[in-house]
């Protein structure tokens, strides 16, 4: 199948979280306080209802409406959503609904708990492609999460998949990073999944960052993307080093956890989170207090 033209998914994509009331309802006066918060900094990707987004917690009715919003919020930016899940029939059904909000992109996950082979992840990815044709595929390498990496090797046959335009790779391992930049065939892109790899991934060609620090200082995190791309390494050095203490407490703990403390402490929605995770320490908070001051974001 030939695909129309094919959205660019580079630049700067914010891993968006879900934001709950204290009662555990999503806040959707939270969300779209967000959005125009990363728009209005600079983003070009806008990536809702995946790790950062508590997916796997929230019901269908909840995922349409996080969609939607992130449509009607997202001013020219693109919107990606996240449609993987460990069951392909299930990836297939998010896909499909996704297509008919209007989305640019579907992310998918790897079937995390299976651990497929590489042939069957390549059926996956497949299956999904053929449900929702025309719908450009990001695939979610995040091994951390999933259990499972997909190797060099195995992305070689997935990219076979017209579909699938572009990995979001996540495993901070520097040499596979390298690697699929030197293997990436013409017409496809690769996304760095860590915001402490940005400059690195970046530097070897990647086309764009997946970042959850970003919806803390866009505009900062903006600046390093743009830097990198336009090839101004002395400056993306500079603001790597002003930027990377605050990007390492955005994972003092589980993420989505310390990104939704910061933004909690920024005025822009809650820090609620959905049962099994829990608010951060106050450790992890003081820390990122601390850095949000030093770059002036508090």
């Amino acid at each position: 199948m030939t695909l129309p033209t094919v959205p660019s998914f580079g630049g700067l994509s914010v891993a968006l979280p879900t934001p709950f009331t204290p009662e555990g309802k999503v806040d959707l006066l939270g969300f779209r306080k967000l959005l125009k918060h990363v728009v209005s900094g600079g983003v070009d990707v806008l990536m809702v209802l995946a790790t950062t987004g508590e997916a796997p917690v929230l019901t269908d009715a909840e995922r349409d409406a996080l969609t939607e919003l992130t449509r009607e919020e997202a001013q020219g930016c693109k919107v990606v959503v996240g449609s993987g899940c460990n069951e392909t029939r299930q990836a297939v059904l998010y896909a499909k609904r996704a297509q008919e909000l209007g989305a640019d992109g579907a992310l998918i996950v790897t079937p995390y708990y299976n651990k497929p082979t590489p042939k069957g992840l390549v059926a996956h990815y497949q299956a999904v492609a053929e449900a929702a044709p025309g719908l450009p595929i990001i695939a979610y390498n995040v091994p951390g999460r999933t259990g499972l990496n997909i190797t060099p090797e195995t992305m070689a046959k997935l990219w076979d998949n017209p579909q699938l335009v572009a990995l979001k790779e996540s495993t901070g391992n520097l040499a596979q990073i390298g690697e699929l930049a030197r293997q990436l065939p013409a017409g496809k892109q690769l996304l760095i999944g860590d915001d402490f790899a940005a400059l690195p991934a970046l530097a070897l060609g990647y086309a764009g960052l997946v970042s959850v620090a970003a919806n803390l200082v866009p505009r900062q995190i903006k600046a390093l993307v743009d830097a990198c791309l336009r090839g101004d390494f002395a400056q993306a050095r500079k603001l790597h080093f002003q930027l990377l203490p605050l990007m390492d407490a955005c994972f003092l703990e589980t993420s989505p956890i310390p990104v939704k403390a910061g933004l909690s402490m920024l005025g822009i929605c809650g820090d609620t989170l959905r049962l099994p995770l829990l608010p951060a320490e106050d450790d992890t908070r003081a820390c990122l207090k601390a850095k949000l001051k030093a770059l002036g974001a508090l």
